[in-house]
């Protein structure tokens, strides 16, 4: 199958790739073109900017989730039917595992792809310098798919003679620049970008920097290099078979400015698998709508947690499934919601759920950041004991009682923790899962679901 495809890498974080990534969506899609946009590891926001802001379908790859063969089935599968895709990198374009391991990094995600590459570069406060740096990069782990570069934060009048040392020196394509553009900036917030829901006139600069990728990148040249990455057959994903055939579940899932830290294959996954999906908002909806099972992902509940808190018929709705033993998975955000309560930023406490009979409040640092291994310790929702997937963590608010169900364990080194409340219908956890990283945990909670379609 043809798709043709990038990858846009970094020398480091904060060097602009998604004002880049978002320059080029916006720039194609003014073209006209069908897009499809993916964001290496485990981010939520970008994938969600790109949808909320710019109209197009973005999903994840991430190596550590999931098998390469996996990561390339569900490229091929988002991918097919759109003229172009564009792969947004994660960190620096080396940076994987530990720090001091390729697994999971940007690097891995082009090699397992076969995707062409191009390194952007930020080039405040150097010259020459930059050319030393790019060198390094295409020199390093060979070979590593880099097969061009964009400068960034760079002058008008450096670049011609940047390009030409670049091009002719190293032998690599430059396809364009972007200057700085103090008027066009993309904010943000303590755990990424700010969604694109909250922004005003973001529409406004998102034109505003695809006229500016029009102007200074060899836009052409991309679609181009996009063209000659290899065709891919990648046979499809297997998946366990559900318990119960011919039933579809309705499954509700929470989604609003307090819930938005979603995966959409794990959505998708569900529905392959017979499920019917329906949205709610736990801010505006006053109670769960019928359903045979819920999600609660993670986001801000922290930012709305006096609107969250003085909407009592959501809140009891929501207890009364929990009690009754509806299924049920919340993550993060939403583990903090069926907490007794919730201290906002401004350190104000609030009532919340309380299926969860402890308090949650915030820290002045991040709490274990990162990939992890997650492991049940006893039979639960997502199977027996012992069954485990991979994971991650990114919070800044802790609770008094994370749970003792699952045993987490960092990928390098030999840190464990243990956290997690489950039972046989319902987990709630700050743990994040991908659940292509194991699909037997969506089957199991597919069929808990199932059979609270089949008892009603």
């Amino acid at each position: 199958m043809n798709y043709p495809r990038i990858l846009l890498g970094a020398v480091s974080s904060n060097t602009g790739k998604t004002t880049i990534t978002c320059a080029i969506l916006q720039a194609l899609k003014n073209r006209g073109m069908k897009l499809a946009s993916f964001k290496c590891g485990p981010d939520y926001l970008d994938p969600l900017f790109h949808t909320q802001a710019i109209g197009v379908k973005s999903w994840n790859l991430d190596p550590f989730f999931t098998r390469e063969e996996t990561l390339n089935a569900l490229l091929q599968e988002h991918a097919d039917g759109m003229d172009f895709s564009i792969i947004e990198g994660v960190m620096g374009y080396f940076d994987g595992l530990g720090g001091a391991s390729l697994e999971a990094s940007t690097c891995q995600v082009a090699q397992a792809t076969e995707t062409p590459a191009v390194l952007l570069v930020s080039c405040k406060g150097l010259s020459l310098s930059m050319v030393a740096i790019i060198q390094g990069f295409l020199e390093y782990a060979k070979p590593n798919q880099i097969q061009g570069v964009i400068l960034n934060q760079i002058s008008p009048m450096l670049y011609p003679a940047m390009r030409e040392k670049i091009q002719s020196e190293l032998g690599v394509q430059v396809y364009g620049y972007f200057p700085p553009c103090p008027n066009f900036t993309l904010p943000s917030r303590r755990l990424g970008l700010i969604p694109a829901g909250e922004l005003e006139q973001i529409s406004a600069v998102l034109q505003g920097l695809a006229e500016q990728a029009e102007k200074t990148l060899d836009l052409d040249g991309l679609l181009a290099l996009g063209r000659s990455a290899p065709t891919h057959t990648s046979p499809p994903i297997g998946l366990p078979l559900p318990k119960i055939p011919g039933i579809s579940p309705k499954i509700a899932v929470a989604r609003d400015a307090a819930f938005c830290f979603l995966y959409p294959d794990n959505l998708e996954l569900l529905e392959k698998l017979g499920a019917t999906l329906c949205f709610f908002s736990p801010l505006s909806d006053s109670h769960l709508p019928g359903c045979n099972g819920f999600l609660l992902p993670g986001g801000y509940p922290e930012l709305y947690a006096s609107t969250l808190s003085k909407n009592e018929s959501m809140k009891a709705s929501i207890r009364l499934a929990w009690t009754q033993g509806m299924p049920c998975v919340a993550e993060g955000g939403g583990f903090l919601y069926l907490h007794q309560s919730l201290m906002d930023t401004h350190g104000n406490t609030f009532p919340m759920v309380g299926t969860i009979p402890a308090a949650c409040y915030p820290t002045d640092r991040l709490q274990r950041f990162g990939y992890l291994w997650l492991t049940a310790q006893k039979d639960q929702i997502f199977g027996p004991a012992k069954t485990a997937i991979p994971a991650h963590e990114f919070h800044y608010w802790e609770s008094a009682d994370p749970g003792g169900d699952f045993v987490a364990a960092k990928p390098t080194g030999t840190r464990t923790w243990t956290c997690g409340h489950a039972s046989a219908t319902q987990y709630a956890g700050f743990p994040h899962l991908y659940w292509y990283g194991n699909p037997s945990f969506a089957v199991h909670f597919y069929d808990a679901c199932c059979a609270h379609h089949s008892r009603n």
